[in-house]
Order: C-alpha cells, then sequence, then structure tokens
C-alpha cells in the first residue's frame, strides 16, 4: 500500500528566559567594581525587557571563590561551587564581565577565573567588558587587556567598553560632563541587541509528517 506525506507544524511552549551571568572580580565590600556591573546588569535587563525578553540576572562574586579558583590552578579539579559559576558563565546568552585594574591590566583573580574556563566555551557568546579604577589614566586597559582576552576565548565583544574611575562616581547628572551613565546605556545597548538580535530570530518550526492513506488518495481522485 503506498503513502504520501504531508506536514504538520509542531507546537512549542514559551522560551526560557534569556540567560544573563555577570562576573564582578572586586576585592572590597562595597566595591565599585561590583557596582559597575549592577549598573550594566540592570541596564541590560531593563533593555531586554522593553523587547519583550524574560531576564534572569547571575551574578558571580569572584572574591568568594578566590580560594577555589587557587585550588583549581594547582589540582586541576573544581570545587562544586566554582563548577557552577563555570556552568552559569558558560550557559549564559550573554555575559558582563568587570575587573579593577591593578598594574594596568586585570587583576589576576579575574585572569585566573577565565583561565578555569575551557578556551572554546565561550566561543560566539556575547560579552560586555567593564573595569573601574582610581585614575582614568587606566582605562585604556579595556583595550590592550581585556578586549585581546576574550576576543582570544572566541568570544564577541560589544563595541562600548566601559571604564569607570573614581571621579565617575557621583556625577552631576549633566549629561555633558557626567559620561558613565550614558556610557553604561550605550554598552548595555549593544548588548541587548545582540542578545536579543539572536534570540529573536525565529528558527523553521520542525514537521511532522503525517500519513495520508492510499485508499483517502484514490477516493478524492474519483468524480462524484
Amino acid at each position: 500500500m503506498s503513502t504520501v506525506m504531508r506536514h504538520i507544524p509542531q507546537q512549542h511552549g514559551a522560551p526560557r528566559p534569556v540567560r544573563l551571568a555577570v562576573v564582578s572580580a572586586g576585592l572590597s565590600v562595597p566595591s565599585s567594581t561590583r557596582l559597575l556591573a549592577d549598573r550594566l546588569a540592570e541596564a541590560t535587563r531593563r533593555l531586554l525587557a522593553e523587547g519583550g525578553h524574560e531576564v534572569e540576572v547571575q551574578v558571580i562574586e569572584l572574591r568568594d571563590l578566590a580560594g577555589d579558583i587557587a585550588n583549581n590552578l594547582v589540582t586541576g579539579f573544581p570545587s562544586a561551587a566554582l563548577e557552577e559559576a563555570v556552568e552559569k558563565v558558560t550557559g549564559a546568552d550573554g555575559l558582563i564581565a568587570v575587573t579593577p585594574v591593578f598594574s594596568a591590566s586585570y587583576s589576576g583573580l579575574f585572569k585566573s577565573f577565565f583561565d578555569v574556563i575551557d578556551n572554546t566555551a565561550l566561543t560566539g557568546k556575547p560579552v560586555l567588558a567593564g573595569a573601574t579604577g582610581g585614575t582614568a589614566r587606566h582605562s585604556l586597559a579595556l583595550e590592550h587587556a581585556l578586549r585581546p582576552l576574550f576576543a582570544y576565548l572566541r568570544a564577541i565583544v560589544v563595541p562600548t567598553a566601559v571604564y569607570a574611575a573614581s571621579e565617575d562616581w557621583g556625577g552631576s547628572g549633566d549629561p555633558l560632563t557626567d559620561t558613565l551613565p550614558t556610557r553604561i546605556d550605550r554598552a548595555a545597548g549593544e548588548l541587548a541587541e545582540l542578545i536579543g538580535g539572536r534570540r529573536g530570530a525565529v528558527a523553521p518550526e520542525p514537521e511532522i509528517e503525517a500519513v495520508v492513506p492510499f485508499e483517502q488518495q484514490l477516493a478524492a481522485l474519483r468524480p462524484e
């Protein structure tokens, strides 16, 4: 008995929330590094929400994992807490990574955490890089240290990186002089657009095949 196939679209459930991982390498509590990370995360979350995306923000404080990271570099075996942090980063739809600047580069703790992650695990992942420091003279660390690091890891770094010096906090609110909020919004917009564009792309729906019996086909051909 011969048959032909027709296609029926398969129904899908609601999409899962956008996962946004935030890595902060601040050492003090409170920390300007964590403050910058939170502002970048909130701006990105808000812009994604305006685009209709539900967002799940997961913050990784490297200060709490310093001992685990050091032990992993020596033994090669991650603790449960470190393994969970790595999974949050590698499983996220987008990443915000912020470090304090020491000696004109990222902190050792920041670099050690990303050394733990497999160098292919961030391939194609959208990343917003940020840094904090005592003086604006260190702002180029974003371009000569952080951007090459994530390029090596094959991540996609958004064009605007955000550096916050001590004088950037507590601004006057003047858009001509108080540029940190402007830079935060611009960078968050670039990250949200990259993440949202990927999540918003509609893939062709998979189809299931239904069997039409031969007798039914034959009956359809007979004149009434």
